[in-house]
């Protein structure tokens, strides 16, 4: 399906990431772009394809698709404003939520409207095609939520999940980057006191990632089996593992998914 129209409100860190993976799809005419600083998203259409400058209340009036890409703790605030304009229309179009903890429910309840919703939640890699984008749907057809899946399938790994997952799924997903970041900060601190060029250590430790990453989704082999593999009996590896397990560093891991999922669920609650 080709998109005459889709809007973005709101061009942070996540929605301008989507909105850079839908303009390389080739499958919108027009993309409007608002947000609270005009200045972030006159950049943002200076670099997209087809992708023009706006405002929330156009968005609201003429996209077929309009994406939300606001704080959880500020969607009733820029709702309120776009609700007449939303009930005055007669042609169909779908909201896209991805506020954490905001169920489509809740979005609908927002705006006192049953509209089509479609939930989504990305993460920031998805700006650069590397992402992960988990998505449903409330009042939406199989044939929208496909022709969505199609739009911003340059994102990445684009996955429908059931409403029910999407927290714990951003919780691993949308929150862990900035695991992976402080991950790969330490380990290349690690090579720096070691004596690396701070460049050099960096470079290697954030290829390393993106390489062990691979070859977890390609070999179809479990990271304890490819973990196994790297270390040789009395080796230097095991070394370094041992003192993961001192430290508590899985455990660590779990506990900061876990965080983020009840963090999650408590912004649903508010």
């Amino acid at each position: 399906m080709m998109y005459q129209t889709i809007g973005f409100i709101g061009t942070g860190n996540m929605g301008s990431a989507v909105a850079r993976a839908a303009a390389k799809s080739g499958l919108a005419e027009t993309i409007l772009l608002s947000n609270r600083t005009p200045a972030k998203a006159e950049a943002l259409a200076a670099e997209l394809p087809g992708a023009v400058l706006s405002t929330n209340e156009e968005i609201a009036r003429t996209a077929q698709l309009i994406f939300l890409g606001v704080k959880p703790q500020m969607m009733q605030l820029v709702l309120d404003p776009l609700e007449r304009i939303l009930r005055k229309r007669e042609d169909r179009f779908i909201l896209v939520t991805m506020a954490a903890g905001l169920t489509c429910d809740r979005i609908q309840d927002m705006l006192d409207l049953d509209c089509p919703v479609i939930r989504m939640m990305p993460n920031t890699p998805a700006a650069i095609g590397a992402g992960v984008v988990q998505y449903c749907g409330q009042e939406v057809t199989m044939d929208e939520l496909d022709s969505f899946a199609a739009l911003i399938a340059p994102a990445g790994l684009v996955d429908p999940v059931p409403e029910g997952l999407i927290d714990a799924a951003s919780a691993v997903s949308g929150c862990g980057p900035a695991f992976a970041y402080l991950f790969v900060e330490a380990l290349a601190d690690g090579g720096v006191a070691c004596g690396l060029p701070r460049d050099k250590a960096l470079s290697y430790a954030a290829q390393m990632l993106a390489g062990s990453a691979r070859m977890v989704l390609e070999s179809g082999r479990h990271p304890g089996a490819l973990k196994d593999a790297v270390c040789s009996p009395g080796g230097t590896t095991i070394q370094g593992v041992r003192v993961l397990e001192e430290r508590g560093f899985r455990a660590a891991a779990m506990d900061a998914v876990i965080a983020a999922y009840e963090k999650t669920v408590k912004l649903a609650k508010k």
